[in-house]
């Protein structure tokens, strides 16, 4: 993983200079387009390949890097909901036929695979990215090429796209709750510590202003490059400031140096509990619980979240990737979302983008994490909050959970707290 790491954290600065790399992946959604019969560069949808008996749907997920610490399962998931669908007779009589590329945690090299799926693979959506960054760099390629992206992690809410679902957690869904389970405890004082990209910092913004109006303080903030395994001066800052808890927003496999660290500084989840929203259970594992026990979690599926539809899909995953595989919340969004495609697509009647979207409000799916529905205005998904404990078995064990399913709120609009945020 180190070299992956570093060439990460290379490119990662490169892509953030500046703008620069930005406005090279934008233009990556007109290169190589398909002309029209004038021979000049056509802007419109790319072309579906639904010839034969098989639909093709792009998997864009880091296999390499270092976010394939949490992105190759999902990757997994995804190839088991399509087996799945397969077996039960396909989309539309066709059986689907995944392409995967691979992201390599680097994001221009996202929006590159994007383009590649979308004009050359002729898929009819893709599924994938984990990072805030690599979204933000196939935004536009999916924009410009009205194709479809189900994208399956939690992330920092403020941003709706025509052509982007999203099946993981906004800001109203996760990181209010896990604030409010916070406070309900009396902690406080919180601490942020997150890896130094998009996510991290506009999640971190969104925090200080909920702290400014529950009279919680923020008793320090720290970023640390994507990839980082250096997290001695972090721990020792974060326990000089004797805060109340931390609130994590690394990801990756920052977060095995950063537990590391934490457990040497003579940190524990008794003296100053950590809450994050990107470790779930495939990351416990790589952790180990011997730095994660008692820490706790803000997500909206645990492998232990009760219910027929989850002891299915945990049974199946196992069977088909081994008996020591967890699942996790972006691997169940992930495996949600090809079922939520399906849906749309068979009430559409059409593998055609703009009719899926039109068809898609007020599809429901009875997933893993329970019932769950697509809000068509925003193109995202009602779901149920949930924290977590880590056990030492490397369970997550639900302390809490909102009752029934949240209406997404991306840009806040709900709290008067974030008025100007966005």
């Amino acid at each position: 993983m180190s070299s992956g790491s570093s060439s990460s954290r290379i490119l990662r600065r490169r892509f953030l200079a500046g703008g620069a790399a930005l406005t090279a992946v934008v233009a990556l959604s007109a290169c190589g387009a398909k002309t029209d019969a004038a021979g000049t560069s056509s802007d419109k949808a790319a072309k579906i390949d639904v010839s034969g008996d098989t639909v093709k749907v792009g998997l864009l997920n880091s296999l390499s890097g270092t976010m394939a610490i949490s992105e190759v399962t999902v990757r997994d998931s995804l190839k088991l909901a399509i087996d799945e669908i397969n077996a039960s007779g396909g989309v539309l009589g066709k059986q689907i036929k995944p392409i995967s590329e691979d992201g390599a945690s680097d994001w221009p090299t996202f929006a590159e695979k994007a383009q590649k799926l979308i004009r050359e693979d002729g898929v009819a959506a893709t599924f994938g990215c984990w990072t805030s960054a690599s979204r933000k760099a196939v935004k536009p390629v999916f924009e410009k090429n009205k194709s479809l992206l189900f994208y399956p992690v939690q992330y920092e809410g403020l941003e709706e796209s025509p052509y982007i679902f999203y099946t993981g957690a906004t800001t109203n869904q996760q990181i209010v709750p896990g604030l409010d389970y916070l406070k309900s405890k009396g902690l406080k004082k919180i601490y942020l510590v997150g890896s130094d990209y998009v996510f991290p910092r506009t999640a971190n913004k969104e925090i200080k202003a909920y702290a400014k109006a529950n009279g919680m303080t923020i008793a320090g903030e720290d970023y640390a490059p994507l990839g980082s395994t250096e997290f001695s001066t972090i721990a020792n800052k974060v326990k000089a400031s004797k805060a109340d808890a931390v609130f994590n927003t690394l990801n990756g496999d920052s977060n095995v140096a950063f537990f590391k660290e934490y457990k040497s500084a003579g940190l524990t989840s008794k003296t100053m509990p950590v809450v994050s929203v990107s470790i779930a259970e495939e990351e416990v594992k790589s952790i180990g619980t011997q730095y994660l026990a008692g820490q706790l979690t803000a997500w909206n599926y645990y492998q232990t979240t009760p219910g027929a539809a989850n002891a299915k899909f945990v049974k199946a995953y196992k069977a088909k990737y081994g008996q020591d595989k967890p699942t996790s919340d972006p691997m169940e969004a992930a495996y949600t979302s090809v079922y939520l495609w399906k849906a749309m697509v068979e009430k559409a009647k059409s593998f055609d983008p703009e009719k899926v979207k039109a068809a898609s409000d007020g599809i429901t799916f009875d997933a893993p994490e329970g019932k769950v529905t697509v809000d068509g205005a925003s193109q995202h998904v009602y779901k149920t909050a949930r924290i977590g404990e880590i056990g030492t078995d490397g369970q997550i064990k639900e302390v809490w959970n909102s009752g029934k399913p949240i209406k997404p709120d991306p840009f806040l609009k709900g709290y008067s707290w974030a008025s100007g945020l966005s």
